[in-house]
């Protein structure tokens, strides 16, 4: 194998050595860059339904946000994605033109060799070569030697040939990477316009929203006290079956019976507690607008807001379902105005309010995702539908975005 043939044969390795990898991360980008798209167009129609009434809400003015950083995310993908498509072009475009080179040199060679065989190995000149041997021996050496040489030409054409088709297809792939490219600036170019309106969007609505900071601070402080109420018939409920349980003990400890927790509650807590950050979202989809904890309110000024859960936001007509199996302890009435489920398991609660109706009974079982009431739409308040979701472990709050798979 002459030198020009290996370095075609090490160039064309390279590039299959490079292309899988090349075709992984490009992969990897698009399902993020579709992924955070469909992100966007589920936020604008969340923002659809809230446009249908023209009172302002914080919870809208957390959408607005939530879609620029999610274009922020996606613009960036994009910038990714034409970097690498940039390097990938580079190099393909510079392996194309080595192997151009090294074919070119090798058909020439290929030429001159055809070239000296007809002047020096027509039929007479083959024919004289082996008749002009010294001994049989001699030549069937020669005669093998000459069919060596027609198999070695005739592998040389099918070697070109070959390698022929796989610069043509690595032609056309670069091209539909070129095109490619041409798309992704495109897009990025119209996702940026549609970036900066956005913004200048999210400044008008937060002036709206400042010049109703009075209404604002009523309303939260309207929510704060139905969210205290929650939480005391909550701890009621534990506190309540706290007691049964004990009545439960006393009453085997004055029977000489020893007192052990009951199994299937402790295997459900175990259960629960293994599926820790792998829990199912209590809704088909939705989006986190307001999280768990203290934290400053995103518009009043030297107002914390305090969530003993998160509040998730959703299109109308969605449906809570449970995370886990579990029995319904309590269904809460006129909280707010609205319902409450509240769901053990083992030693694990989970609480699901602002309800329109429920479809579960006290002491039912209920299993993973099931579905257990539909949640409130709230047309006085910029027609939003937001399910307020609690995790408790008995009596200490929990954070339910460690639990959920977010």
């Amino acid at each position: 194998m002459n030198k020009g043939f290996k370095r075609i044969i090490v160039a064309i390795f390279l590039l299959v050595l490079f292309l899988p990898s090349y075709g992984q991360s490009i992969n990897e980008l698009r399902k993020e860059k579709e992924k955070t798209g469909q992100e966007i167009e589920y936020i604008n129609n969340l923002l659809k339904e809230t446009d249908q009434n023209t009172k302002t809400s914080i919870s809208r003015m957390t959408m607005l946000e939530k879609k620029i950083r999610l274009q922020e995310s996606l613009i960036s993908n994009i910038s990714n994605e034409l970097s690498y498509l940039d390097s990938t072009i580079i190099r393909s475009s510079q392996n194309l033109d080595s192997l151009k080179a090294d074919l070119t040199l090798i058909k020439n060679r290929y030429a001159n060799m055809l070239r000296y065989a007809r002047r020096n190995q027509d039929m007479n000149n083959q024919l004289l070569f082996l008749l002009s041997a010294e001994d049989f021996n001699q030549a069937y050496k020669r005669f093998t030697y000459l069919k060596q040489y027609a198999d070695y030409r005739k592998t040389q054409v099918k070697e070109i040939t070959d390698l022929q088709s796989k610069l043509a297809n690595l032609v056309e792939e670069l091209n539909n990477k070129k095109f490619d490219k041409t798309q992704l600036l495109s897009s990025k170019i119209s996702l940026s316009d549609k970036y900066e309106k956005q913004k200048a969007d999210q400044k008008e609505y937060y002036v709206l929203l400042q010049k109703k900071e009075k209404d604002l601070r009523k309303k939260l402080e309207n929510q704060q006290k139905i969210a205290a109420r929650l939480e005391q018939e909550i701890e009621k409920s534990i506190a309540e079956e706290a007691r049964r349980i004990a009545s439960k003990a006393s009453a085997k400890s004055a029977a000489g019976l020893g007192v052990k927790a009951s199994p299937e509650r402790k295997i459900l807590s175990d259960d629960f507690s293994k599926n820790k950050g792998k829990l199912p979202w209590p809704v088909s989809k939705g989006l986190v607008t307001d999280h768990f904890g203290e934290h400053p309110d995103p518009l009043l000024k030297h107002v914390t807001r305090r969530n003993s859960g998160i509040d998730i936001t959703t299109l109308s007509g969605t449906k809570a379902r449970a995370v886990f199996k579990g029995e319904v302890t309590k269904v809460l009435q006129n909280i707010g105005g609205n319902m409450a489920i509240i769901i053990r398991h083992g030693s694990y609660l989970t609480v699901y309010s602002n309800l329109a109706s429920v479809s579960v009974q006290v002491g039912q079982m209920v299993d993973t995702k099931q579905e257990i009431g539909t949640i409130y739409t709230d047309k006085e308040d910029d027609n939003k539908t937001v399910l307020k979701f609690q995790l408790w472990y008995e009596n200490n709050k929990q954070d339910p975005e460690k639990w959920i798979n977010i």
